[in-house]
């Protein structure tokens, strides 16, 4: 858990530099820097995405995925939670910001997608399942790095709705760290490979949202990163090659 606790604290320093700098950024800056950011999303997303050794399989997963995802409504629990935490610690918020966005959907925005953006990603299993296996944390130092400075760049553009994404590193990389713990050495290298691709996916359809093009109910795709995996082991149990020859 030393990792998950090192990006908790990154994130953390970073949202609170990012909220004392955004407030004295004009409001076409800020939407310069979230279109920026949506940018390296979706080039992050690409590269991730072209990782999988057979497209069939995250496209199966995504589809899958999203069937469940919807069925659950996991995107509207996901702002649901996020409203609960702006009501119970930040009660100031509920005022209209000076761009007239309410401030009940600005910090769940902030919420929401920094929550996304920073636990969706091959260094988030990766690093997660590792440090639960064994205690290296190497690759969430560097993750939690990227998030600082990326946690930065949203607070200041999305406020205060960034920084409770901390809530939601502790859930996911703390539970995949535990995971870890407990069986981790399942996940064989193609395992990792798939649910990386189709997280690259996801990102993509983050930076649809952050360049303001589509705003897809992006949490109703996470199931597709547990299927993922699952579809790889099947396949090996049922000898089927998953890879082409």
């Amino acid at each position: 858990m030393i990792g998950t606790i090192l990006n908790m604290i990154t994130v953390a320093l970073g949202s609170g530099l990012g909220l004392f700098i955004g407030d004295r950024l004009p409001e076409r800056m800020q939407g310069s820097v979230v279109t920026g950011l949506g940018l390296v999303t979706l080039t992050v997303g690409i590269s991730n995405a072209l990782k999988t050794g057979n497209i069939i399989l995250p496209l199966l997963s995504v589809g899958s995925g999203v069937i469940i995802g919807e069925l659950l409504n996991l995107d509207a629990r996901l702002q649901a939670f996020g409203g609960w935490l702006q009501r119970r610690f930040v009660p100031g918020a509920e005022e209209d910001d000076p761009a007239g966005e309410d401030g009940r959907a600005r910090f769940i925005n902030g919420f929401v997608t920094a929550s996304l953006v920073f636990c969706v990603g091959p260094l988030t299993f990766i690093g997660s399942i590792q440090d639960g296996m064994t205690g290296d944390y190497q690759l969430l130092a560097i993750k939690s790095v990227l998030d600082g400075f990326a946690s930065l760049a949203f607070a200041s553009a999305m406020g205060v709705g960034v920084a409770f994404s901390i809530v939601t590193v502790l859930v996911v990389q703390g539970g995949l760290a535990l995971l870890g713990a407990l069986g981790g050495s399942v996940m064989s290298e193609p395992m990792i490979t798939e649910m990386t691709a189709t997280g690259g996916l996801l990102l993509m359809g983050l930076a649809l949202i952050l360049l303001d093009i589509k705003r897809p109910r992006m949490a109703n795709f996470l199931p597709a990163l547990v299927i993922a995996p699952l579809l790889v082991a099947l396949a090996g149990w049922l000898g089927i090659p998953i890879y082409p020859l």
